[in-house]
């Protein structure tokens, strides 16, 4: 059975096209404005792991770094990125700590507090992102400097993790969205749990595929909701164990 466009509600040849591994891979299809997303009956086939393909049936190990001579660049702010955090923490990896003046943070371990001259770096046009994400964001300099921080995150990073909501035209919810467009221009090794599907997929070939992934670079970047569940919580730990355990 072809499998269904959630943008027209109709079932598509061609997007069955677009199904990585066949009927076992959540797949969205992102040219924009509209995107086609496919999504099979199982969940449950082929994983891939950073970008490596896996035979079916079979999981891509591979070799475990240091965790410490590994840094992770996040936010610090309560939900996803604490977690981040205090994870990074207990496995003894470095952890910077992106902010700016007047910024409440759960995190201050690591805190390193942008001026204003280093903010301007990572300025980014509102109107741009808007279009980018499809939404409209409040135009107000705080809401700014946040989009500023988080590029600081995944600049600094060569892997980018989220935790949060992957939404039908490909985007992730919210004001994290922003990273993850962010590492998909600098075509950074993006992985992104959804909490709703609980599940990892990661962006490759303009798609969203089903991954288990591993950190797999020393500078990585972990951010994501505040709205953190258990299932997201658990991901990331079970994330930190895969690669460093």
């Amino acid at each position: 059975m072809a499998p269904i466009c959630l943008v027209t509600g109709e079932r598509s040849t061609r997007v069955r096209t677009l199904v990585v591994a066949k009927r076992h891979s959540l797949v969205y299809r992102s040219p924009r404005p509209q995107a086609c997303i496919a999504i099979p009956t199982s969940l449950s086939g082929l994983r891939s792991t950073c970008g490596t393909k896996a035979p079916r049936g079979e999981l891509v190990t591979m070799t475990k770094l240091d965790p410490h001579q590994c840094i992770l660049f996040s936010g610090g702010l309560k939900g996803s990125e604490a977690c981040f955090g205090a994870t990074a923490e207990r496995y003894g990896i470095e952890e910077v700590t992106f902010t700016f003046e007047g910024h409440q943070v759960e995190r201050q371990r690591g805190l390193r507090v942008l001026t204003h001259e280093e903010l301007q770096k990572g300025d980014v046009s509102l109107a741009y992102v808007s279009k980018l994400m499809h939404r409209r964001y409040p135009e107000t300099d705080y809401f700014k400097k946040v989009l500023q921080t988080i590029w600081y995150q995944v600049n600094s990073a060569q892997q980018v993790f989220v935790v949060g909501t992957i939404l039908p035209d490909g985007t992730v919810k919210g004001g994290t969205g922003w990273g993850a467009e962010f590492a998909k221009l600098c075509n950074k090794p993006l992985f992104v749990f959804d909490q709703a599907r609980n599940h990892w997929f990661q962006w490759s070939n303009e798609l969203w595929v089903e991954a288990l992934p591993q950190i797999s670079h020393h500078h990585f970047c972990g951010t994501g909701t505040r709205y953190l569940e258990p299932n997201g919580r658990q991901a990331i730990e079970e994330l930190f164990a895969r690669s460093f355990a």
